[in-house]
């Protein structure tokens, strides 16, 4: 992160790809380059079969950051009357992605993708 000031992190998944840790997706409270990072983690760049989750993450150790949630991510979450339904179950506000993104996306995601829900927040700076 290129300034100075420790953002404070609210919530973070760790990412997988065919279930092996790829990288980590992260929630700030806010700082100036955005509300949301990805990044891969470096062992994972430094294999010879690193592959891509997605064109629109290329691999590169610099993290990606955005002001809301990355379209990837909220791609793999359900939709229409299957949202709603699952947001009852799990007590979810649905305009929560994030939210909904670690709670869901552990297991039977569309594609070869999961996050799971990282408990130990300390530490997790890009």
């Amino acid at each position: 992160m290129p300034n100075d000031a420790s953002p404070s992190v609210r919530r973070a998944g760790r990412v997988h790809l065919r279930g092996q840790p790829v990288g980590v997706v992260i929630e700030y409270e806010a700082t100036p380059d955005g509300r949301f990072c990805f990044q891969y983690d470096a062992v994972y760049l430094a294999a010879a079969d690193a592959q891509a989750i997605s064109l629109t993450f290329p691999l590169r150790p610099e993290p990606y950051f955005t002001s809301h949630l990355h379209g990837y991510f909220a791609g793999l979450l359900t939709e229409g009357r299957f949202a709603v339904s699952q947001c009852r179950q799990l007590k979810i506000d649905e305009a929560d992605l994030f939210g909904r993104v670690l709670a869901t996306c552990h297991t039977d995601t569309i594609g070869a993708v999961t996050v799971t829900a990282i408990d130990d927040l300390e530490g997790l700076q890009p």
